[in-house]
Formats: structure tokens, sequence, C-alpha cells
């Protein structure tokens, strides 16, 4: 999966940057990674840490401070999405939203919400567009009598299926979930999981998945990155990260996961971080990682550490060394 030919999208030092009435908030800092056709790549790290910013910009809501996005056409040349690029590579690349209950319009019905997109790409004709607005709805698991209903009126877990079959309406082949699950029942996170498996298969898409459950992203992810204000400090595959974790602040996370054997779950050595996580504003030199991390030397304090092959692992780490 993970080689050259098939690189769908490629990510060359991207950052994203806010002016805030403090300065400049750094929201994302000089990414660089690949995602490739038909793998899911998990995004994983704290509340506010970039994630949702970093998947917006991968789908055009935000334009990069800099940097660039690379989009591979299926004849395997680059497109660089910016101003002039974006209306077509919208029709590639689409977004489920966190929140099912604010994401979609009140004011539309099912119908008008899904087929928009059609409308908007100029997608077949009116007939055409009801007959695949029916079809996404069952594809999700919904019926077609939906349609005509209103977003109040359907269940949290219902409007992520609707939220679903939005993005899928007009064909992309790439994906962001923007932490689909995290506002719903646990009960229902489940079924929109396997839900996004299924399609992932029947449909051949590629997924950037975000999320706060790291076993949830472990069931799910190829390969996981984990991202610490801003930054990516580790990259492996799903099985690596969690067979060999490197990064001290991976280890931290991975710490907090739960064990469903309860004998286990009493043994497990919890890693606590001390300290609070520095401003993205005011960004400390050295290591972002540096003010919390167990293992802090002195370079680490003067010099940012790069994102390299260690031990199998893409990690930005002093303190880990290559065997």
């Amino acid at each position: 999966m993970a080689n050259a030919e098939n690189k769908l999208l490629e990510i060359k030092n991207v950052s994203k940057h806010f002016k805030v009435s403090e300065g400049r908030l750094k929201a994302v800092v000089d990414v660089n990674l690949d995602i490739f056709k038909g793998e899911t790549l998990g995004l994983v790290g704290e509340s506010g840490c970039g994630k949702s910013t970093f998947g917006k910009t991968l789908v055009g809501i935000y334009n990069p401070t800099k940097g660039t996005v690379l989009y591979y056409k299926e004849d395997g040349t680059p497109m660089e999405i910016n101003k002039k690029t974006l209306f077509s590579y919208s029709k590639m690349a689409q977004i489920i939203f966190q929140d099912p209950y604010s994401s979609l319009d009140p004011r539309m019905t099912v119908a008008d919400i899904i087929e928009e997109g059609m409308i908007i790409h100029k997608m077949y004709d009116k007939t055409r567009r009801k007959e695949r607005v029916f079809e996404l709805l069952e594809l999700v698991g919904l019926n077609r009598e939906h349609a005509s209903r209103f977003a109040h009126e359907f269940s949290g877990g219902q409007r992520q299926r609707i939220g679903i079959a939005r993005a899928l309406a007009i064909e992309p082949e790439f994906i962001v979930c923007d932490e689909p699950i995290s506002a719903l029942d646990v009960s229902i996170q489940s079924q929109i999981i396997n839900l996004l498996h299924d399609l992932q298969k029947k449909l051949n898409l590629t997924y950037l998945f975000i999320a706060h459950d790291l076993n949830i992203v472990k069931y799910i992810s190829d390969r996981i990155a984990v991202m610490y204000l801003g930054n990516i400090v580790e990259l492996a595959s799903s099985k690596d990260l969690y067979a060999n974790t490197l990064h001290p602040y991976s280890q931290a996370l991975l710490s907090a996961v739960p064990i469903a054997d309860p004998d286990k779950e009493t043994q497990k050595k919890r890693q606590i971080l001390e300290g609070d996580v520095p401003s993205p504003i005011n960004t400390p030199k050295g290591c972002p990682f540096a003010g919390r991390c167990p293992y802090v030397m002195d370079i680490c304090k003067q010099e940012k550490p790069p994102l390299e092959m260690k031990q199998g692992h893409l990690v930005a780490c002093h303190y880990v060394k290559d065997k």
C-alpha cells in the first residue's frame, strides 16, 4: 500500500497559523507526510493539538499559511491545491464533521443536504440526483423515506449517517473523518466505525481518521501519526506503534488507554505527564515537548528534533536512538 506509485496526497512543510489578539497562533507546524490510496491514516493527540485544523487544511477549508498540498490524479500527475484548483479538488476530497447536530442545516431537508454537492458540481440531471439521494441513504443504513425529513427529526447516529451520505454524494476519493464518533453514544460509535470500514472497502476510499480514542484508531487505521502542539512527533504502522512506542509523548498517550482485562489494567503503569502544554502562540525554543518530557536533555531545550527514521518509525526525539 505505502509506495510512491500509490500516493494520493503529499503534504510538504505545511503550517497553518491564525492571527489572534495576542499574536500568531501556530496550529499546525511544518508537517511533512504522504497519504496513500486506500489506506486509513489515524491522527491522534490531545485536544487543541491541531488535528482538526490539519484535516480542514487538507480538504481546503483552510489555506495553509505555508507549505504545499499535492493531490495525485489518476494518471499519477500531481496537482497543487490552491485557489485555482480548489473547486475541482473539492470533488475529490470531503469531510465528515465531528458534531452531527451543528453540521447539518436545520432549514434543509435530508434530500437537499445530500443533493447540494451534486448541484454545485453539476452532476446528473434532477431525476438522477433524486435516485442518487435514495441510493446514498440506503448505502449508509437509512431509508428513502427519510429524504423528505429535517435533521432535527433524527438521532445523533442517524444524523452522522446523513453527514456520511453528504460526503459521499460527489464520489470523492479522500475523506477526512474529523472525530466522527466523539459526539455519539458509545452504543452507536461501533456502528458508525463499522459503516466507515465497510464503505472504504466497497468504494475504495482513503481516510484521514482523527480521534481521541486510541483503541478505535488502532482498530481502523493502517498507520498512525501522533501530533503534539501542531507537530507530528511519531508516525508508524498501527501494529508497530502499539508494539514499540518510541516517543515519550506517544508512550504517555498509550498508557492512558484502558485495558479490558481488569487484572492487567490494575498492573498497568500509567505515565502521568507533568506541566502544562505550552502556548501555541509563544512556542518554546527546541523540542515542543521538552517542558513535559521525563527524559529531557539539554539539547532538547535548544534544538528542535527532526522527524526521522529510528527503529523503523518516523520519530522526532533526541532521546530515542536508532538501534
